[in-house]
C-alpha cells in the first residue's frame, strides 16, 4: 500500500490551545476577506483535548481577543476566581499564610477563571470546524517532511498496524502525507518534532537552556461542605524542600463540588532517589490539603512536563516554511503558572502573519521573519520580557530571598538587570552514592495512592504489540551507567511506571520499557541524565485520554 498525500495551505500539528488558535484566526481572517483557505490540524489523541492537561487557572485576554463574545457561545470558562491564598509549607504539619501585599502581582488571579484546559481545547476545536476547518484527531505527526531545498515541506503520520519489530500486521494501514505551504508545530512541552527544528535549524543557539517542571495532577470530587468554588491555593517548601528541591503545589476550587490539585517538581533537582511522583502523594496527607480532601473521591489522574524557562530561554520560532508556537516553543509564564493565554496569543500572531504573506503572493516555504517583528511588538513579548528574572532567581537564589527578588521586581520596580541560570535540568543529578535516600510511605489508599491505579484513571491505553516508542540511544546504558551512578532514576522521574529494573530467571538484572503505561508527559525525554531517552509518537489515538483536566 502506497502512502497517500495531501495539500493545504498550512497544516497544524497539535489541537491544543496555540494550534486550535492558529487554526480559528486563520479562518476568522479568510471568511471576513471572501478567500478561500485550506487548513488542517493533527492531533495524535483519538479525540480533541484527550491529551491536554493543566492546572489551570485561565487568563483570558487572548480569548477575548479571539472570541470577544466567548461568553455567550458557552466556552467553558465558568468559575471566576474567588480568593487567592499563597503559603509556605514549612512542615509536614505546619504551613506560613503569606499576606497578599508580600505576594508576587503574578500571583493575583482577581479577573482570572478556574478551568480545564481539556474542555477549552475540546471548545476551541468545534469553533475551528464551524469555520472551516479540517481537524484529524487520531493522527500522529510522526515525522517532518523536507522540501528540496531543506525547507519545511509538511508532515507525514505514522503508519499504522505495524507490530513491535516494525514489521506489518493484518491491520497495517500506511500514514499520509500533508503538505503544506506554511506548517505550524505546537506540540506542547518538548514536542518531538519541535525538538528535532531546534537542532536542525539551531532555533536556540542565542537562547538560555531551558528549564523544566513535571506537573502531577489529580481531579476529585469533595464534600459540598468542604467546596469553594473559586478559591485558588498555591504553596512552596514541604514536601520538597527536605530533598533540597524546588517547585509548589496547587489546589483549585472549581465547579460541581470538584478540586484541581497537583504538585509541580523542577526538574533540575539533584538528588537522584527523588520520585515527583511520591512527593505529591505525600503532600497530600498536609492538613492544609487533606481538610479539603476528606471524605472525597479521586476521579482522574495524569501528568505532564512543563517549559519554564520563560523570556531568557526563547528560541528563534521561525524557519523556512515553519513556525514553532506556545509550550513547543516555551511561552509559559512560570511567575504566573500560566500559559494557556501566551499560547494562544502566539497562534494568532502566527495566523496574522501567515495570512498577510500568502494574500500577498507568498507561495510558501520562507523564512517568515515577519513573526519576530511581530511577536516582539505583542503583549505577551512584553509580558514575558517583564518576569524573565523570576524562575531564574528562585534557582539561583532558592525560595526565600529568590522570592524576596521577584517581589522587588515584581511589585515595587523591575531590576535593571537580567539574570540568567544556563545549567541544563538534566546535568544537576548528583550520583547516588553522595544523597540521603528517601524512604516513602506506603499509600494509605485515602489521600495517597500507587502508579498502578493512577495509571488506571489516566484512561491510558497503548496497543501493545506496537514499535516501542521510548528510544534508546544505547541499550547498554540504564544497566551499565545510570543504575550503578544513579540508581537508574527513570524508576523514579516517571509518574506512570513505564521503567523497571528486574531481575531475570538467572539473577541478572533488566532493564525493562512498559511503554503502554506512558501518559506522553515527556520526562524521561528531558531528565535522564545520559540523555539516552528519546520520545517519539506512538501509533495514533494512544496514550491518555483525560476528561476536565
Amino acid at each position: 500500500m502506497q502512502r497517500e498525500s495531501m495539500e493545504f495551505d498550512v497544516v497544524i500539528v497539535g489541537a491544543g490551545p496555540a494550534g486550535l488558535s492558529t487554526a480559528c484566526r486563520l479562518m476568522q481572517q479568510a471568511n471576513e476577506a471572501g478567500q478561500e483557505l485550506m487548513v488542517c490540524v493533527v492531533e495524535k489523541s483519538a479525540e480533541v483535548g484527550g491529551h491536554i492537561l493543566s492546572g489551570a487557572v485561565i487568563e483570558s485576554r487572548a480569548l477575548d481577543e479571539l472570541f470577544p463574545d466567548w461568553k455567550e457561545q458557552g466556552a467553558p470558562l465558568k468559575t471566576a476566581v474567588t480568593e487567592d491564598q499563597v503559603y509556605l509549607m514549612t512542615s509536614a504539619e505546619k504551613a506560613i499564610k503569606l499576606p497578599n501585599l508580600i505576594v508576587p502581582k503574578t500571583m493575583h488571579n482577581h479577573g482570572n477563571y478556574i478551568a480545564s484546559v481539556a474542555n477549552l481545547s475540546r471548545w476551541l476545536g468545534e469553533q475551528a470546524e464551524q469555520l472551516g476547518v479540517e481537524i484529524f484527531p487520531g493522527f500522529a505527526a510522526s515525522h517532518i517532511i523536507y522540501g528540496d531545498d531543506g525547507q519545511v515541506a509538511g508532515i507525514g503520520t505514522g503508519d499504522m498496524g505495524l507490530d513491535e519489530k516494525g514489521e506489518q500486521k493484518d491491520t497495517y494501514m500506511p500514514g499520509m502525507d500533508l503538505l503544506a505551504k506554511y506548517t505550524i508545530f505546537s506540540e506542547g512541552c518538548r514536542g518531538h518534532l519541535g525538538k528535532e527544528l531546534l537542532a536542525k535549524f539551531e532555533l536556540d543557539k542565542d537562547a538560555d537552556a531551558q528549564h523544566y517542571g513535571i506537573g502531577i495532577k489529580e481531579l476529585w470530587d469533595v464534600p459540598a461542605d468542604k467546596h469553594q468554588p473559586g478559591l485558588v491555593v498555591h504553596g512552596a517548601g514541604w514536601p520538597l524542600s527536605e530533598a533540597n528541591a524546588s517547585g509548589g503545589f496547587f489546589l483549585y476550587h472549581a465547579e460541581d463540588c470538584q478540586v484541581m490539585l497537583g504538585l509541580i517538581t523542577d526538574l533540575n533537582y539533584s538528588n537522584p532517589h527523588l520520585s515527583p511522583f511520591d512527593e505529591f502523594q505525600r503532600s497530600k496527607h498536609h492538613p492544609l490539603i487533606a481538610q479539603y480532601l476528606e471524605g472525597g473521591k479521586r476521579v482522574s489522574y495524569g501528568a505532564r512536563a512543563i517549559t519554564k524557562g520563560g523570556f531568557n530561554a526563547l528560541p528563534k520560532m521561525s524557519m523556512p516554511g515553519g513556525l514553532l508556537l506556545g509550550c513547543d516553543a516555551g511561552t509559559l509564564n512560570f511567575a504566573k503558572i500560566k500559559g494557556t493565554h501566551t499560547a494562544m496569543k502566539t497562534g494568532m500572531i502566527a495566523a496574522e502573519t501567515i495570512f498577510a504573506a500568502l494574500t500577498s503572493g507568498d507561495e510558501g516555504g520562507k523564512d517568515l521573519t515577519a513573526y519576530g517583528d511581530n511577536f516582539k511588538n505583542s503583549w505577551v513579548y512584553e509580558e514575558l520580557y517583564r518576569t524573565r528574572n523570576f524562575g531564574p532567581a528562585l534557582h539561583k537564589y532558592g525560595t526565600f530571598i529568590g522570592g524576596a527578588v521577584n517581589f522587588i521586581d515584581q511589585n515595587l520596580f523591575g531590576l535593571p538587570f537580567t539574570l540568567r541560570d544556563n545549567h541544563e535540568d538534566y546535568a544537576q543529578m548528583k550520583l547516588a552514592s553522595e544523597c540521603a535516600t528517601i524512604n516513602y510511605p506506603k499509600p494509605d489508599g485515602v489521600l495517597s495512592f500507587d502508579k498502578p491505579s493512577s495509571v488506571f484513571l489516566s484512561n491510558t491505553n497503548h496497543e501493545e504489540n506496537q514499535p516501542c516508542h521510548l528510544k534508546l540511544k544505547d541499550s547498554s546504558i540504564p544497566l551499565m551507567q545510570n543504575l550503578p551512578k544513579f540508581d537508574e532514576p527513570a524508576q523514579r522521574y516517571c509518574p506512570a511506571g513505564v521503567y523497571e529494573i528486574l531481575d531475570d530467571a538467572a539473577g541478572e538484572k533488566v532493564f525493562q520499557i512498559n511503554s503502554q503505561n506512558c501518559v506522553h508527559c515527556k520526562t524521561c525525554d528531558i531528565k535522564d541524565p545520559a540523555q539516552n531517552i528519546t520520545w517519539v509518537t506512538p501509533e495514533g489515538g494512544g496514550g491518555p485520554n483525560y476528561p476536565n483536566m
